[in-house]
């Protein structure tokens, strides 16, 4: 489907403001969609307002989006972008055999596997295919990619190929609810709407963990970032970039940045990168000149009025402090799963990640069968995916979980 989108959305036009946060979030809407896209800030772009003007579309109803076919959208919801580039937005039905919730990527190859092998099968994503994983500018270390394979690629590829098998996505939908209702597994949406299946996969992954810092909440989307650093292009080309972070996703995205900006700057509080990053990779950023490495340090405050204009960096030993003068920030700390409206459903750990197998206790389990490997304390709820207690965090070990997940589901449905 994806290719579709793109042939749809041909030469999509955003015109909107640079620090705009509704505009930074439709341009990573489109990017990790795969939809291509020219951005024109109309501020400062004659020909961005003289359309504007032209379509009789305000600064006040911004962003404005123009598609290569004429059409239009003025700060379109997130589910009139959805459907004007080819997404669904509503279930076709209320009763599947599987509901998968998350599209990362254990929910792609849970998606992929069980709609092959004949399960009518929905997958709910609240923001757009992919994940963590399809913010990545490149992953390397995924097999049968010697080259690296962009996330957004890759999460592509799969969406293409679970619908090519029959599975139903639908995107800008947020899961609010389960409960039990025999024989049924009862997944309620955000829109108060209720699908109801004999088995669920929880497919949630992790969502960045917050930087807890003055003035970093009010200037998300102005500046200060969380991931998606190709739709933040327009914020740091030619400037003076800093990122917060020592893993491998933080790497990743000073490599893609580097490319843009006049520098990188990465500050973790690690003593050594090497602590975090794998080898390959620091050896990597470490050779470029553009990209300078501060181990031992951390972000405490961001300044700006509508924009972000300063951070003050602390020494992790020494407390000494320093402001520095930069518009972009992009924070890479570590994730945390989204799980609150689990609670009481499913069993989760002291972290909110959700219970499986022999972690969960069998005081509860009615069945006469032993909890499978994957299932939450909930039978019929199963778990795949970084959201899952004691998960590797590897997209390869979440592939992996996502198609076992579905070996279970049958057996679990043939019992039933």
């Amino acid at each position: 489907m994806i290719p579709s989108h793109a042939d749809a959305a041909d030469r999509v036009v955003v015109i909107g403001f640079t620090w705009s946060p509704r505009s930074h979030e439709v341009r990573d809407f489109l990017a990790r969609s795969r939809v291509p896209y020219l951005f024109r800030d109309f501020e400062t772009n004659e020909k961005a307002r003289a359309r504007a003007d032209e379509l009789g579309v305000g600064a006040d109803r911004m962003p404005l989006l123009v598609f290569g076919d004429g059409t239009w959208l003025a700060d379109p919801t997130d589910q009139e972008l959805a459907e004007q580039v080819g997404l669904s937005t509503e279930a076709e039905s209320p009763y599947y055999d599987l509901i998968i919730v998350g599209a990362g990527p254990a929910g792609l190859a849970a998606a992929v596997y069980g709609a092959s092998e004949g399960l009518r099968t929905v997958l709910i994503e609240k923001e757009a295919p992919g994940g963590q994983a399809g913010m990545s500018s490149l992953i390397e270390n995924y097999l049968g990619f010697p080259d690296g394979v962009g996330g957004s690629e890759l999460a592509g590829r799969s969406l293409r190929q679970a619908e090519r098998f029959g599975a139903e996505v639908v995107v800008r939908r947020e899961a609010v609810g389960l409960r039990i209702d025999e024989p049924n597994r009862v997944v309620t949406l955000d829109d108060g709407e209720e699908l109801r299946a004999q088995a669920v996969l929880l497919s949630l992954g992790v969502s960045w963990r917050m930087l807890e810092a003055p003035g970093c909440d009010r200037l998300i989307g102005r500046g200060v970032y969380y991931g998606a650093a190709a739709a933040a292009i327009p914020t740091c080309r030619d400037r003076d970039v800093y990122l917060l972070g020592a893993g491998n996703s933080a790497g990743q995205a000073a490599l893609y940045l580097a490319r843009y900006a006049k520098s990188v700057t990465m500050v973790a509080p690690e003593a050594d990168f090497a602590e975090k990053m794998s080898e390959y990779l620091l050896s990597r950023v470490s050779k470029l000149q553009n990209v300078h490495l501060r181990p031992g340090a951390k972000v405490i405050e961001a300044e700006g009025h509508d924009m972000l204009q300063t951070i003050t960096i602390e020494d992790v030993e020494t407390g000494a402090r320093e402001t520095a003068e930069t518009s972009t920030l992009f924070v890479y700390i570590g994730a945390a799963p989204q799980t609150e409206w689990l609670k009481g459903a499913v069993a989760l750990d002291d972290k909110g990640f959700v219970l499986t197998g022999r972690a969960c206790s069998d005081e509860a389990w009615e069945l006469e069968r032993p909890r499978f490997l994957l299932e939450s304390s909930q039978s019929g709820v199963f778990v795949a995916g970084d959201v899952r207690s004691g998960s590797v965090k590897r997209v390869g070990a979440a592939v992996g979980e996502g198609s076992i997940a579905i070996q279970f589901i049958h057996e679990h449905l043939r019992g039933r």
